[in-house]
């Protein structure tokens, strides 16, 4: 079996798996590491590594049988992040599972092969796990708290409470760089659907007043 068809494992398709495919993977060990940049008594953690190997066994991977996994917890601390994932990439793993920002990064800075999941990003584009949300690229894939068309949602709210809106203005903080679509990276594309969601929702005009860097961004982004 292909290490990208074992990724799917992590989002949650590999309960489609035939039972063929996984017959002729027999008693073959896989390998996964799992990063933490959480105390290893932190109970909400624990929790999701519980729901995790639970859903593992339930696919068919049983720890000692045709599965190892190594774990290691962080703390939060940033060097003992990093000596972690130094660690777990030199156990030459199948894929690695981490969350959080300071530890998706950390490994990516020690690996750019090894496949890198991650369960849940603030801003993935923006922090420069993936290259885009279309195309993410690289070695790293996962989800994002809010995908960014989510904004046009909140302007069809707006739209079903306030019917006679026709105008609708943004406000946003720049100096808060953590916030969905706030980065540099990824701003294009929150741009792009807010836009055409007050095209749509509000009957605005077909003029666009993205700025050209945007567009072009936007270009290059496709």
């Amino acid at each position: 079996m292909k290490r990208r068809e074992f990724i799917t494992l992590l989002g949650g398709a590999a309960a489609a798996w035939p039972l063929a495919a996984r017959a002729q993977q027999g008693e073959r060990m896989r390998r996964i590491g799992i990063l933490q940049a959480a105390a290893a008594d932190d109970a909400e953690f624990q929790a999701r590594v519980g729901a995790f190997l639970q859903a593992l066994a339930l696919s068919g991977w049983t720890i000692g049988r045709n599965l190892r996994i190594d774990t290691r917890w962080a703390g939060g601390k940033a060097d003992d992040i990093r000596r972690h994932a130094a660690e777990l990439v030199a156990l030459a793993p199948d894929v690695i599972l981490t969350s959080g920002a300071a530890a998706v990064g950390a490994m990516l800075q020690v690996t750019r092969t090894v496949p890198i999941v991650f369960p849940i990003a603030v801003d993935p584009v923006g922090a420069g796990f993936v290259d885009s949300l279309a195309r993410p690229g690289g070695n790293a894939t996962g989800f994002m708290t809010t995908e960014y068309s989510i904004s046009g949602k909140w302007l069809e709210l707006l739209k079903q409470i306030a019917p006679g809106v026709t105008r609708v203005a943004v406000l946003r903080d720049p100096a808060i760089s953590s916030g969905t679509g706030h980065s540099v990276r990824s701003r294009p594309w929150r741009r792009r659907s807010e836009w055409r969601s007050a095209r749509s929702t509000c009957a605005m005009p077909a003029r666009s007043n993205v700025p050209s860097r945007t567009s072009r961004a936007l270009r290059m982004a496709a």
